[in-house]
């Protein structure tokens, strides 16, 4: 991963939606060959709007292959702050 063109900019891309709050967990999947991430947001338009300002988006190294809305019914996130 760390290796193909552009890492250092779509690295600080996704640290800063980190940041902000946008993305709340990502990483890669397996193999590598997939990444998750999981994403607080106003709906799916906002999310492909977000992630097209990625530096991958405009190479084809970052290609959403689905985004569906999630329903959390367990956190524990809460309990460790």
């Amino acid at each position: 991963m760390r290796q193909q063109s552009l890492w250092n900019e779509h690295a600080a891309f996704m640290n800063g939606l980190a940041a902000e709050g946008f993305v709340v967990l990502g990483g890669p999947l397996g193999d590598g060959e997939r990444v998750l991430l999981v994403i607080e947001a106003g709906g799916i338009d906002a999310v492909r709007a977000r992630l097209d300002a990625d530096p991958w988006s405009a190479s084809r190294l970052l290609e959403i292959a689905r985004i569906q809305p999630w329903t959390v019914l367990l956190d524990s996130r809460d309990r460790a702050r």
